[in-house]
């Protein structure tokens, strides 16, 4: 019996069960003290008290997280174990994890580098504090993250590379066969060429992205009788994870579609749905979403873009920013005012806008539209751009549904899916991290050895193992949610918001491990960097998916 062996507690599927139900019973006991101090008269949550107390709020958005990954992660535990494939190295992981976790229930979440939220801060009562004390959460946070652990982890981590995961994700056999096709298409025909791309600020190929469509990527979720492979979103998640891992740019490629083929499907007529959701599917038309305008940000009820109908058509007018892909697509889910007299979300509706698809030298061809791009420091390949309109034409019948009014329910169906999808990105990116990470702690010699054998080192891709494990599962299970057509709002929230985090996590130790080389331009982990920093950002930034959360959570509460 080795150390590692050694190191993991007893009967650990049944001991992170418990600590899961532990965390459970904390956030239940708080849930109820946060409200009172948000709650009005009527016991209703007070917007203006939930503003001042948005610390609190949010953070109670943090710790019911952490409370969900802990009962997914030991489901997951406990499935594997049903199956006899709980294995040393899913032991190592979850402990971890668990033990990590635990420690900061404890002591405090970082909701981000300068914001800690603390148990004393939802409630001060001694009773709810003690909670976090309870047995199995206390032995985990005392025994569950030694040295030994960590070592053990480095050690597996290392005679595993080069293989598409490091643990058993719990998958089914078809599910894996994708896993492992995208995983080797992406290692041969993305991963070389990507850093070049990225440094060159180049638009992703058009032949990849043909290649792309051939093999289904467009069309994953899209039902059979649409063109598309009709699959879950559980596959959806893992195609996003394996190419979004040889590049981000790549692996959004397919939200864009992801987002029209589930606004067309939720909220389109049967002709607009047989007329777009194929040519989606096939990548015959590449779709961009158009919602953002300047000054609005997260606030869409304020947006001002007008529609105007008139002889058949819609005329538009305002101006959009931060649209992504967009001079190349050929059509636009295109968030517009069609009622003047509205200035919140009821006047809102949503056009699928034919354009001319454009070129870098001339980006918007159509009448009506001009714009340009925006650069940014990551996040390449589709290029970000601001967009003005100016009497743009969309034919009525592109009313998406036939109904004026409809757009922010329309466009808030789609949240769900576009927010489980970005965090399946933000795990592959931390993927990607752990992946560079680990090449160069094996291969940079310091001192007469591989760097690996430093504790700091080896402690810092053990982490990032464990906490890539835990977003993958939060991830899966809101995937799974989905597919049940349960609501999951809730779940894709904490699974954006936590995967976001991991994977900033994760590609800023990863430099840290590559020391003065990692700033260096030259080296993939500048670009990881990079591309980790704008997943707290879009598809709601970190702040708003805590806010949505929390209320949720209070919102529910008696």
């Amino acid at each position: 019996m080795d150390a590692a062996t050694n190191a993991l507690l007893p009967d650990l599927p049944a001991l992170l069960a418990r600590a899961a139900q532990e965390a459970a019973a904390f956030l239940a006991a708080v849930k109820p003290k946060v409200k009172a101090r948000i709650a009005n008269e009527s016991g209703k949550v007070d917007r203006r008290l939930a503003d001042i107390e948005q610390h609190v709020v949010h953070g109670l958005g943090w710790y019911a997280t952490y409370a969900a990954l802990m009962q997914e992660v030991s489901d997951w535990a406990a499935g594997l174990k049903a199956e006899g494939a709980f294995g040393e190295t899913e032991a190592l992981l979850a402990q971890l994890l668990f033990g990590e976790y635990s420690a900061q229930m404890a002591g405090g979440i970082p909701m981000n580098q300068g914001e800690i939220i603390r148990p004393a801060d939802l409630s001060d009562d001694p009773a709810d504090l003690a909670l976090l004390h309870a047995e199995a959460l206390s032995l985990l946070r005392r025994k569950g993250t030694n040295q030994t652990v960590k070592t053990a982890i480095a050690a597996r981590l290392a005679d595993q590379r080069g293989q598409a995961i490091f643990e058993n994700a719990g998958l089914d056999e078809t599910t894996q066969l994708i896993r492992d096709q995208f995983f080797a298409f992406a290692r041969e025909k993305i991963s070389p060429h990507a850093h070049e791309w990225h440094l060159k600020d180049q638009l992703i190929p058009l032949p990849l992205v043909e290649e792309l469509g051939a093999m289904g990527v467009f069309g994953l979720t899209i039902p059979e009788e649409f063109g598309g492979l009709g699959m879950g979103k559980t596959a959806m998640c893992v195609v996003s994870e394996e190419l979004s891992r040889a590049w981000i740019g790549v692996g959004s490629l397919a939200t864009r579609s992801e987002i029209a083929a589930e606004l067309i499907l939720c909220g389109g007529t049967t002709a607009q749905k047989e007329q777009w959701l194929p040519k989606i599917a096939s990548a015959e038309t590449l779709p961009t979403a158009v919602f953002t305008e300047p000054d609005t940000g997260s606030d869409l009820g304020s947006l001002r873009t007008r529609a105007t109908l008139a002889d058949g058509e819609y005329r538009v007018n305002g101006n959009k920013t931060w649209i992504t892909h967009a001079a190349r697509a050929d059509v636009m889910t295109l968030l517009v005012r069609t009622d003047p007299a509205t200035s919140n979300y009821s006047g809102l509706s949503m056009l699928i806008a034919p354009k001319q698809r454009g070129t870098v030298t001339d980006p918007f061809p159509t009448p009506g539209m001009s714009g340009g791009e925006i650069e940014v420091i990551g996040y390449r390949g589709m290029k970000e751009y601001e967009i003005g309109f100016d009497d743009f034409r969309v034919s009525a019948a592109n009313l998406l549904g036939g109904v004026e009014g409809q757009g922010f329910k329309q466009l808030m169906a789609t949240f769900e899916s576009a927010r489980i999808q970005t965090a399946a990105r933000a795990v592959g990116v931390a993927q990607a991290a752990l992946d560079v990470g680990l090449g160069y702690a094996l291969d940079r010699k310091q001192f007469g050895q591989a760097i690996i054998a430093f504790p700091r080192v080896a402690n810092k891709l053990a982490m990032m193992a464990a906490e890539i494990m835990g977003a993958r599962q939060l991830t899966y299970y809101a995937a799974r949610q989905k597919d049940r057509d349960k609501r999951c709002d809730l779940e894709a929230g904490m699974a954006k918001l936590l995967g976001a985090r991991v994977a900033w996590a994760a590609a800023d130790n990863a430099l840290q491990i590559h020391g003065g080389n990692g700033f260096a331009m030259e080296y993939e982990v500048s670009r990881l960097l990079a591309d980790a920093r704008i997943l707290n950002i879009f598809e709601g930034a970190g702040e708003i998916q805590a806010q949505v959360i929390g209320r949720r959570l209070l919102d529910e509460t008696n």
